[in-house]
This record gives C-alpha cells, structure tokens and sequence, in this order.
C-alpha cells in the first residue's frame, strides 16, 4: 500500500512497517488503526520515521505511536533503541523539554464531593501554582541548592520538605538519573532554571482535576488506589528553560561533531554523536541533569497542589487521602536491558514523546506494581478525557518497553488559534462540564480539543496492539493551564 509515495505493509490491524529504502539501516514501525494511518501520513511524521531510520548504531525498528506528529527532527511520538558501541545519542530524540512527563495523585474524595467547592479550588490552584510563559515560583534557589537538584532530582525536594519520602519510590527511576554531572549544564542553563523550579510552564503543559468515570481493569485500578467517582490530580510539566537550553548548547556541538567525523544524515536536526564519544557522553550527563530538574520541579508542584486541597477544602492529610500514584517521564534517552536478536542487550532508548511501560514483575516497577505492571498515564485533549494504563509484555517484544504519550496534535497551534476567533474557550469548557484557569488566552486557544487526535482511538490502539491495557478512563472537572 502506498500513502503519498512512501510504501506502507501493514502487519496487523495496529502495526504498519515502513520498508527499508535508500540510507535507512533498519525499517520504520508505526502503531496506527487504518483510519487514523490516513492522517498520519499527511503530516511529515512519516518521513521523519524514516529519516530516524539512518542514524548509525540504531536497532530493530524506527518507532512511532498512534500520536506521532511532526517534531524537531525526531517525530513526536518517536522511539528509537542505540547499540551502545555503534550508536549515537541525539538530543532531537529526546526534545527541548527534557524528561516533561506526567504525576498522578489519587485521593479519597469524590468528584461529587468537590463540585460545590471547584471554583474556590480552581481559584486557589491557579494563584499557588505559577504557570505561563516564563513563569518563575517562590523558590530561590541558590547555585549550591540547584547543582543539588540536578544531581539528586526529586530526592532533594523530599529532603527539602517537599513531600513524603515515598514519593521517590513511586516516580520513575526512584525520581533520580544516574551520571548526572552540573558541570556539563552551562551557566545560561543554570540561570534559566535558577528560579523556575515548582512552575508549571505553558503551552500543553497543566494541573487538572480529573474525575475516574470507567475502570477497565479492577486487579490494576485496585493497586493504583484508584475506584470509580474518584476526585485524581494529574500534573503536566517538565524541565522548563533549563532544559530548553542544554538542548539548545548541545544541538550546536552535535553538529561540529558529524562534520568531524563525517556522519551524513537526511535531516541536519537529527545532529548526533556516538554514545560512547566525549561528546556523547558529557551531553547525556547534562540530560540526566535536566531530567532531575524536572523530577524536582513536579515533585514541588505535587506538594504545592496537595498543600492548597488542604487549605481550601479545610481537612487533614488523612481525611484528603492524597498520595502519588506514579511519575513517568516521556521525553528521554535511558540506558536499559532489552533482548535483541535473542540476547539481552544493554541499549539507549531515545524516547520523544512517548512512554515507558513495563510489563508486570519488571524489577523497575515499584513492588506494590509489580503484580500489574508499570502505570502509564496518557492525557487527552481538556475538554475529552485522559487515560490511565498499565505496560505489557507486547512492548517489550515490540517497541523497547515504549508506548504513546497523549492524544497526539492534529491541528498546528497557529491554525488552532485561527479557528476560535470571536469564541469564548473557557465558555466552551464550561458548557462541557469543565472550568478552565489559565495564565494566557492566546495559549487557551492553542490547546482547544480540536487541536487533538481522539485520545480513546489512540488508546485503543496500544491496547490492542499489546503494548499497554486500559485501566480507567478520566474525566476533567478542572484545568489549570500554563
């Protein structure tokens, strides 16, 4: 089957390969349904699946999710596995905003118990946490606290008093990335994050009130601590102009290294070095840098919104219930054990856009998980629904442990903004059962569900697919957006 000139094998009814051609070293994979691959490949996505498909040392397959849409030289959505002798590290395979991903908070309230308050909560979670464009928070870091932070990630927050000790062990890699060095951040970075930490940001990045309306899988919901008319606090954020800027310095260095060695790729965004050159190995220390920046900066936001529930609903921590269920990243490269050709292979998995999910009894899962396998949490559009899920042995076999990360854009944030004039966003929400805070209309707009995909066509896709099953379906009440 051809889609505009790029020849397509579909392989089932979620998977699609792209044929090996020209310079590609391996073939594309892309997870899609028939009727979505139809928009897929209207967007350069596909091609960029290819382009990722030429970089040396990669394995097996160039990957993309049901949400792929165009990126800086990788797509959004796009997985890509490295040989570690062979392969290289590109920062366009991890993104501007290192480690952004997503924390979910349960609690012991009910959505229905909440109404009469929301707009108080609302009003309150708006004003305690700082959001927008360039927003900085009430923290001040000095240079010693933040070479602490990029060291230790959100293992410093808990030690500063923000949260509870088992919050480490329910994020990601224990909240921490091994290797980090400060020293490989410049000190434009450091500036930029010095006074950043515990803001939510903007564009797609937010705090929402959501309420649990379906649960498809009891055994997990009920490791979650999640049940049906739950009042659930999910938190979109990442490493805010501090990790912006390591991958801005890194991208230039990149560059002079192909030119050094030679390396020709289709796409100059795809710039890269190998993993085991200096270069390679002094960028992905400043990535884990970067990446415990952000675990720090939604551990600070969890406490700030959990403080504020507290406040305004006037109730104890007891009463409140509120505890985190997971923090998972999705703009990373991590170094992992996955089997490949029949043995297990250490490997660097770039994923941009996308999500880790492991199956049940992966040692990387906290124990309580174990039994069930890794959450994975895949946010829709605000007005629609998000999704709670839980990693199968499917996306080991197929896409290095990896899944989708949202509901995937359709619509660019120019031609979102272009369509909504002379209409009231927030009315709009309102009328969908959903009150809507943010810091700026202009990005309102660009964030109004018809920008995206259909997060359950997207879901249903990895569900079926193997790689990770429904677990509860979430509802929005209330947005805070950056």
């Amino acid at each position: 089957m051809k889609f505009q000139d790029i020849s397509l094998k579909k392989l089932s009814e979620t998977m699609w390969e792209i044929p090996r051609e020209g310079g590609m070293r391996v073939p594309g994979l892309i997870f899609a349904s028939e009727a979505m691959m139809g928009e897929i490949v209207r967007d350069e996505a596909v091609r960029q699946v290819m382009n990722v498909a030429h970089l040396p040392g990669i394995l097996r397959y160039s990957i993309g999710m049901p949400d792929i849409h165009w990126g800086y030289g990788f797509p959004i959505g796009g997985v890509a596995a490295m040989d570690l002798d062979e392969g290289v590290v590109s920062p366009g395979g991890v993104g501007y905003d290192i480690n952004c991903g997503v924390r979910l908070l349960r609690s012991d309230l009910t959505a229905s118990s909440l109404k009469p308050r929301l707009p108080e909560l609302l009003a309150a979670l708006h004003r305690e946490v700082p959001s927008g464009v360039g927003s900085t928070g009430p923290l001040r870091l000095s240079p010693q606290d933040e070479e602490k932070v990029l060291v230790d990630g959100s293992r410093w927050a808990v030690s500063a008093g923000f949260g509870a000790a088992e919050d480490t062990a329910f994020t990601e890699s224990g909240g921490k990335y091994p290797g980090a060095d400060p020293d490989a951040v410049s000190d434009v970075a450091k500036k930029r994050g010095r006074d950043q930490l515990g803001t939510l940001g903007s564009g797609n990045h937010f705090l929402e009130i959501d309420e649990v309306t379906e649960i498809h899988d009891e055994a997990a919901a009920s490791a979650y601590g999640l049940f049906p008319g739950q009042a659930v606090v999910q938190i979109h954020s990442g490493s805010r102009g501090l990790g912006y800027q390591v991958c801005d310095d890194y991208l230039g260095d990149m560059a002079d290294y192909m030119r050094r060695n030679r390396i020709e790729l289709p796409d100059r965004q795809l710039a890269c070095a190998h993993i085991r050159s200096p270069e390679g190995e002094r960028y992905l220390s400043a990535l884990a840098a970067a990446a415990n920046f952000a675990f720090a900066n939604r551990q600070l936001l969890a406490h700030r919104a959990r403080e504020t529930f507290l406040k305004v609903l006037k109730t104890g921590p007891r009463d409140l219930g509120m505890r985190l269920v997971y923090d998972c990243g999705h703009n990373n490269a991590k170094f992992e054990q996955h089997e490949v050709e029949g043995r297990k292979r250490k490997v660097l998995v770039h994923r941009k856009g996308a999500t880790r999910a492991f199956p049940p009894g992966d040692p990387e899962i906290p124990a309580a998980y174990r039994g069930v396998g890794q959450p994975v949490f895949i946010p829709g559009e605000m007005g629609n629904a998000s999704y709670v899920l839980a990693g199968q042995p499917g996306a080991m076999l197929l896409s290095f442990g990896s899944t989708c990360h949202g509901a995937g854009r359709r619509m660019s944030r120019t031609a979102a903004k272009a369509s909504v004039r002379g209409r009231s966003i927030a009315q709009d929400m309102e009328k969908r059962g959903v009150l809507v805070a943010c810091a700026s209309w202009k990005t309102l707009a660009e964030e109004i569900p018809e920008a995206y995909k259909d997060v359950s066509a997207v879901v249903n896709v990895v569900h079926d697919a193997g790689i990770a099953r429904k677990v509860a379906r979430l509802k929005p009440i209330a947005v805070v957006k950056g």
